[in-house]
């Protein structure tokens, strides 16, 4: 009989998904990481605003009401590429907002996606689409976080659309193919075209698909 024992979620996501980084993102693509640093320092009191990831986020954390503090439903972690220093900034905005993120990596300028894996995660969300292919390469469910410009993330974060549904029900879609499923199609429709797609699924059609990341 297969465990149907409630199972922790675990989320891992980046700063520059989670809070509007997009200002001091720019500072570093043109001035670089030492002019960086010395902003996030010059700035560590001042609070960010939401990233486009931070709704999901603070959804996710909301399925924890009621649950005891030690068996959690939903576990959060923070992956970062800044330093332990100009990461402070990041720890203060989320204590601001009152986010129940306890655990965090800041990498100092390295990757973040190695570190998905040790952690346990289920899910990788980052704002560098390069990071999640690299996840996906090595089969870890990650999903890309796309950035607004600055100035629009923090009120698009804000806004509520009305979608006739409660404002804090959270919803999530997956992509059947290449996510839920294995790739072995897609790969097949992208290297040898729609044809061959076809007959692919017509010569496999009681054949189990594979499982996805």
């Amino acid at each position: 009989m297969g465990d149907n024992s409630p199972r922790l979620l675990t989320v891992a996501v980046t700063s520059r998904a989670l809070f509007d980084l997009e200002e001091s993102h720019a500072l570093f693509e043109s001035d670089g990481v030492a002019a960086y640093a010395e902003f996030q320092r010059q700035h560590e009191d001042d609070i960010l605003g939401p990233g486009v990831a931070f709704p999901v986020v603070r959804k996710l954390l909301a399925l924890n009401q009621g649950a005891s503090p030690e068996n959690p439903r939903v576990e959060v972690i923070l992956l970062s590429r800044n330093s332990a220093d100009t990461g402070l900034r990041i720890f203060n905005s989320i204590q601001h907002y009152g986010l129940g993120i306890i655990r965090a990596t800041f990498t100092a300028g390295e990757p973040t996606w190695p570190y998905v894996k040790p952690f346990g995660t289920d899910l990788f969300l980052s704002a560098n689409p390069e990071s999640v292919r690299s996840a996906l390469r090595h089969g870890i469910a990650a999903a890309t976080i796309l950035p607004k410009p600055p100035g629009e993330t923090a009120a698009a974060a804000a806004d509520q659309i009305d979608t006739g549904r409660p404002a804090g029900q959270l919803r999530i879609a997956f992509d059947g193919d290449a996510v839920i499923f294995g790739d072995e199609s897609e790969r097949i429709s992208r290297e040898q075209g729609v044809e061959a797609f076809g007959r692919h699924e017509r010569e496999r059609a009681r054949e189990p698909l594979s499982g996805g990341p």
